[in-house]
């Protein structure tokens, strides 16, 4: 009799207990949502009273914000570590690729005559006068010039030329910033295939930039842009599918769209791989994989593959277990922006001996002083996404 009666109440109380949680889950998520997340380029977590994370991404850019739904829980220990690297950012994130290289002092002189060559048909005086277009300070003597230059061009219906200038539009170099005429010449551009054109009418049309904001024109755009090989339309193509914008989340697709633009070199594409073999999304675990996407991203000096790096080695996933190797990738990561692995950083230096310590701060402090990597000329004029450079 008592032994039926105190069943039922354990049972009873077993129900309240999970019907409690589930309120509490529920409550935090709605507070979330109410309140949002601080505009930061970088994870954020929702604390649940189950002691699990979500990974949420909230990423703003020019006042635009881009939600990702959550997809992983995972139980603190573990995803703690990944807050401050590529986790699920990079995977999501849509791609600006890195500066073009600044040129230096180009002499008026100079500039006349790649524009007298320009004229004549030269490709290589074309090319370095669009670099130095898109490179230069506007104030630079013989940038009038070679901006006039490239008026004429676009006039003639020049793919190439009509993409430049519709860049220098979108991003206010020597013309007023006019994000219609930066749509209408990179419409008339993408109209001819040009690959990185389509790309960034794309991104106009993501962000609602003269143009009516339209995700299914701009998963179009996308779409044309990265079957036609430009690795940032690649990695931006990936990131829709991430995210499941204009069309169902596939995370085997992603994962495709990843890989081709981490072959053709993007340190983004690279990274967003090195994070989808590393939880198994859409492609099946391999730790070797992730390191080996990660190292690539890293040593072009990408700081959140350069995080995810630290960790494999903190963890000794795909690569040996190493400290000091973690230390100094944590370390880089921090200088080159990633401020959120300071915490991972300090965790882990309270596990190293004096010796690994030492050793590690040697090789922090030679990486500072060694040159880092340069931008990718074949890749970096596709870069306006989320970029107000």
């Amino acid at each position: 009799m008592w032994s039926q009666k105190l069943a039922v109440r354990s049972a009873r109380l077993a129900r309240g207990v999970c019907a409690f949680r589930s309120l509490c889950v529920d409550i935090s998520l709605l507070q979330r949502r109410r309140s949002g997340c601080a505009p930061v380029h970088a994870i954020s977590c929702a604390r649940f009273s189950v002691g699990t994370r979500i990974a949420r991404t909230k990423m703003e850019h020019a006042n635009v914000r881009i939600k990702m739904p959550a997809l992983t829980r995972c139980t603190n220990s573990i995803f703690r570590p990944l807050l401050g690297i590529s986790g699920f950012l990079l995977a999501v994130c849509l791609c600006k690729s890195a500066p073009l290289p600044q040129q230096g002092a180009v002499p008026a002189s100079a500039i006349l005559d790649l524009k007298s060559r320009a004229e004549s048909g030269d490709p290589s005086a074309r090319d370095q006068l669009k670099e130095f277009l898109v490179s230069a300070d506007p104030a630079s003597p013989g940038y009038d010039q070679a901006l006039s230059w490239l008026q004429v061009s676009a006039s003639q219906n020049a793919p190439d030329a009509l993409y430049r200038l519709g860049y220098l539009y979108e991003h206010g170099r020597g013309l007023s910033r006019d994000f219609a005429k930066a749509a209408e010449n990179y419409r008339n551009a993408a109209l001819q295939g040009y690959a990185a054109a389509e790309n960034n009418l794309g991104a106009l049309y993501q962000r609602g930039y003269g143009v009516p904001r339209d995700i299914s024109l701009a998963f179009h755009w996308y779409s044309l842009a990265a079957q036609h090989g430009s690795p940032v339309a690649e990695q931006n193509l990936g990131t829709l599918y991430f995210l499941g914008q204009n069309t169902h989340a596939d995370y085997v697709q992603a994962a495709k769209w990843f890989r081709a633009s981490a072959e053709h070199g993007l340190a983004q594409g690279q990274s967003s791989l090195a994070f989808c073999y590393l939880k198994g999304i859409g492609v099946s675990p391999d730790d070797s994989q992730a390191a080996h996407w990660a190292r690539l991203a890293a040593e072009q000096g990408h700081p959140h593959a350069e995080a995810l790096l630290a960790f494999l080695y903190e963890h000794g996933k795909g690569l040996p277990l190493d400290y000091v190797s973690a230390y100094a990738w944590y370390s880089r990561a921090i200088a080159d922006g990633d401020l959120s692995d300071a915490d991972r950083l300090k965790s882990l230096s309270k596990v190293m001996t004096a010796k690994q310590l030492e050793v590690a701060k040697s090789l922090v402090s030679a990486q500072s002083l060694a040159p880092r990597p340069a931008s990718t000329p074949s890749i970096s004029v596709a870069r306006s996404l989320f970029s107000d450079q």
